[in-house]
């Protein structure tokens, strides 16, 4: 794995998640009361072996990078990095990042001054736990110019997804962006005999998915993207390149969330409350890495908590918590009550002694909170009430804003006392 690069897409402008990235990076959205979207990539390379990584990014970048530098240092025996490239205009290009492949076709550069044989490409806003030192193995074992994750998936949700049909080596044959009529969703459809030499459940009318994960041969990457104007790697590269390369696919039946707007993180987030998470953050073998703090534990004072994750420096008094999230340093006062809530916490514990009026940071007395994101550094004044009981399904406001149903409190937002939405 010394000759492995992982280059990591930290997606677009991140529009389908603001207000979570209006000041921040996709990757960089705080995650499971602790982590960084940014962690889950990193940690599935960390563990096969890879130590070089490259993040692509273009938007906000700055927080990341600060969150990039003070969680993953190297030491100089093993040189390890992982470097932020975001965005940048140079005498030979003008232009941001027009897609995924137009992303890497600009970064080749640095990804080829590091001589590595295999370039593994993730994505920066999924969530799963890979064993990608087997991903690669298989790579190399049948000779691929690329090969790609897949994994599982209805019908319903093909319609989204880049779908496939392969043959019976494993060898990909045909490959449609988000197909949407029936007769190419037939066309694509697996017989129970391919599924079950992929190693998956052969439930009718699966079909086989790309995760967007994908192992190019070095040498391949660059005859693929060199000299083209292929900007997107599902649409228009893997389309072109199973005709005329080697493209293979690795069967992923594991966990494996896209979480690319408010509703999908908001769910993707309760999962991880369940008493057996799907995707396990309590493994021994794939622990997720973060950035290092130096917290007391969580305070917990005559509450009651179901189904819950409660992370250090949080202070809980007298409330009612059950299918929520409480992040780093976060304060819930007397009477609370949290329903499907995450609440993400503060970046610093807030100093006594405000002036009358300040509503302090956390959630007030008396507050009831159900299907909302609390962003960091956010206060919720006494006696609020963020339960969207009309079941407005999208909404705009001052201080917040509803997405699929889901109340958001953007960073550094303040609800004043006595709110009810």
């Amino acid at each position: 794995m010394k000759d492995v690069v992982s280059a990591i897409l930290g997606g677009g402008q991140g529009t389908r998640l603001w207000p979570l990235t209006r000041h921040r990076a996709k990757p960089a959205v705080p995650l499971g009361g602790k982590f960084r979207l940014i962690d889950i990539p990193i940690s599935n390379s960390l563990h096969a072996g890879i130590s070089r990584m490259f993040v692509m990014t273009q938007f906000a970048s700055a927080g990341l990078h600060r969150h990039i530098a003070e969680t993953y240092r190297f030491d100089s025996f093993h040189g390890g990095f992982v470097g932020i490239l975001a965005a940048d205009q140079n005498l030979d290009n003008r232009d941001w990042y027009q897609g995924t492949a137009d992303a890497v076709r600009q970064n080749l550069v640095w990804l080829n001054e590091s001589g590595s044989r295999g370039v593994v490409i993730l994505s920066g806003d999924q969530l799963y736990l890979m064993n990608i030192r087997e991903f690669v193995t298989l790579h190399r074992r049948t000779n691929a110019d690329l090969t790609i994750a897949v994994t599982p998936v209805s019908r319903a949700d093909a319609r989204g997804l880049g779908i496939m049909r392969v043959d019976d080596e494993g060898r990909i044959v045909a490959f449609v962006e988000k197909p949407q009529d029936d007769a190419t969703l037939d066309e694509l459809t697996p017989d129970a005999a391919t599924l079950a030499r992929l190693g998956f459940p052969a439930r009718p009318g699966t079909l086989l998915a790309s995760m967007g994960i994908y192992v190019f041969h070095a040498r391949a990457l660059n005859e693929l993207l060199t000299g083209t104007t292929a900007t997107d790697f599902g649409r228009e590269v893997i389309p072109g390149a199973i005709h005329e390369r080697r493209v293979m696919a690795y069967a992923y039946d594991g966990y494996w969330r896209d979480i690319g707007t408010i509703p999908s993180f908001h769910e993707a987030s309760l999962d991880l409350t369940r008493p057996l998470p799907p995707l396990n953050l309590y493994s021994s073998q794939f622990p997720i890495y973060t950035h290092p703090r130096f917290l007391p534990g969580a305070k917990v004072n005559g509450c009651r908590v179901s189904q819950s994750v409660l992370c250090e420096g949080s202070i809980i008094s007298d409330s009612r918590i059950s299918d929520s999230i409480v992040g780093i340093r976060a304060v819930v006062r007397e009477g609370a009550v949290l329903e499907r809530t995450v609440l993400m916490g503060a970046a610093y514990f807030e100093n006594p002694g405000h002036a009358d009026g300040h509503v302090p940071l956390g959630v007030g007395r008396d507050c009831r909170l159900r299907n909302v994101i609390v962003d960091l550094n956010t206060s919720i004044g006494d006696g609020s009430v963020l339960t969207n009981e009309r079941g407005v399904q999208n909404h705009d406001a001052e201080n917040y804003c509803i997405r699929g149903g889901v109340i958001v409190v953007p960073q550094g937002a303040v609800i004043e006392p006595g709110t009810v939405v």
